[in-house]
């Protein structure tokens, strides 16, 4: 699985806000996401115009081990 390069923390957002994650706070540039369950599960979000890859690949890991969702199809919903 190769991850899109670009993408922004928006778009990273919107596909979070789809899967049922709601804003709950946001602490200077980073954004704080809940999913209210089963199982509750919290996510910060750093709020850049480009994620590295790195942190785009460990939030679509843990919100895929956590949602059920293949990390493939959240990929290419970016």
């Amino acid at each position: 699985m190769k991850l899109p390069r670009g993408v922004s923390a928006d778009r990273l957002i919107r596909l979070l806000q789809t899967l049922g994650y709601v804003a709950i706070r946001q602490n200077g540039s980073h954004i704080r996401m809940k999913h209210p369950g089963p199982p509750v599960h919290s996510i910060t979000v750093p709020a850049h115009k480009e994620l590295k890859t790195g942190t785009l690949h460990s939030i679509l890991t843990e919100v895929s081990q956590m949602r059920s969702v293949v990390i493939d199809e959240l990929a290419r919903d970016l």
